[in-house]
């Protein structure tokens, strides 16, 4: 099908706010079916057309959508009443039949929607440069798929494969030791340095909210790069972009003369070098759990933050984190030089350590007296 029209009538009215029987609605459009191994997405070209000079009510017009993607076309949907969801009234709707309008030319159907998904495409920032007719190229390559949360789709080590775009949702991209080093959203690449490296893939990504992704084949990409020179343009900045930013954050490290990760300094480590050396600064550490801060001045632990935890237990629960990043910021605000000393530091790290050692340990007995 190319296009396709059907004209609904209202044949029921009860007590709708909106229409009244006998008015009637204009339906086009196709849903457009996109399919990956049982994972379905429809791209609606739904155009709908209320009766003039009447209030426009969305609750019709969403049910009028749903019927479309479900049959697919306006033509293929079926005789007989549907009713509207209603909101403080509801009304039933029939389509048609004599003001049904199709055409039939199956390679034109195939035709607009791939004009369809071309459109889509130019609206992402890797794609921008391409005419409508190098996007129409493309759209033959691309495969879709979509992702729960918690999926790793790629792992880092692993070999290249794809390009990823993602086309809805949120996915992490990680370290070897879990920590987030950025998060990824609509129109963001990812998996192209790889490809073009020949390398293993540098980080583990993997998805937070429910993700819709399309991809390219390795293949198939290392084509698009030859033949689209804007292409090999973009990837290029962003990938001077990354290492910008990579650049940055090792300049504020070595700047702020401390920082790297626990797996090389545990907490309990560095927070004694803090107290020994009478040091008076924040040390921020990114964890797997989330983001956590201890304040020192002058060697004196006076404040302590991991999530929702304040105070001693956040130091307690800091002290357990084995894996993650650290970095140390010799300066205080002038809000945080007049906080008040949580305690004797020596005694909360014995203390600390001592809770440790009973979470490693917690079905081991106490012992008895000698004496």
């Amino acid at each position: 099908m190319n296009s396709s029209e059907v004209v609904f009538k209202i044949v029921k009215n009860k007590q709708c706010p909106c229409y009244e029987t006998g008015d009637e609605f204009r339906l086009s459009g196709n849903a457009l079916l996109l399919q990956l191994e049982k994972e379905k997405t429809f791209i609606s070209t739904a155009i709908i057309t209320p009766p003039f000079n009447k209030n426009t009510c969305r609750v019709l017009i969403a049910d009028l959508t749903r019927v479309l993607i479900e049959n697919g076309s306006a033509h293929q949907i079926p005789a007989g009443e549907i009713p509207c969801s209603g909101c403080t009234g509801s009304v039933h709707v029939v389509p048609r039949n004599d003001d049904r309008t199709v055409v039939e030319d199956s390679g034109k159907s195939r035709s607009q929607n791939v004009d369809v998904i071309a459109g889509l495409l130019s609206n992402f920032s890797i794609f921008q440069s391409l005419d409508r007719g190098n996007l129409r190229d493309i759209v033959a390559l691309l495969k879709l798929k979509k992702y729960p949360p918690e999926t790793l789709i790629l792992k880092k080590g692993a070999p290249a494969q794809h390009l990823y775009i993602i086309l809805s949702g949120e996915v992490d991209v990680l370290d070897e030791e879990g920590v987030c080093l950025s998060t990824l959203r609509k129109g963001d690449v990812f998996g192209e340095m790889s490809l073009i490296s020949g390398n293993p893939v540098g980080a583990t990504v993997k998805v937070v909210q429910p993700a819709t992704v399309i991809f390219i084949k390795g293949q198939d990409f290392r084509r698009v790069l030859n033949r689209f020179p804007s292409i090999q343009m973009y990837l290029a900045r962003l990938l001077a972009q990354r290492l910008a930013k990579s650049n940055l954050v090792r300049a504020e490290e070595i700047a702020s003369g401390m920082a790297g990760r626990l797996s090389e300094m545990p907490p309990s480590e560095l927070a004694q070098t803090l107290n020994l050396n009478q040091k008076t600064g924040k040390l921020s550490l990114t964890l797997a759990k989330g983001p956590a801060e201890l304040v020192f001045r002058g060697g004196d632990l006076v404040m302590a933050r991991y999530n929702e935890d304040h105070g001693e237990e956040a130091f307690f629960s800091i002290l357990g984190e084995t894996e993650g990043r650290f970095k140390f910021h010799p300066k205080l605000t002038t809000e945080e030089e007049q906080l008040p000393v949580l305690g004797t530091f020596m005694e909360m790290l014995l203390e600390g350590l001592r809770r440790m050692d009973e979470a490693e340990n917690p079905g081991e007995a106490p012992g008895e007296a000698l004496m």
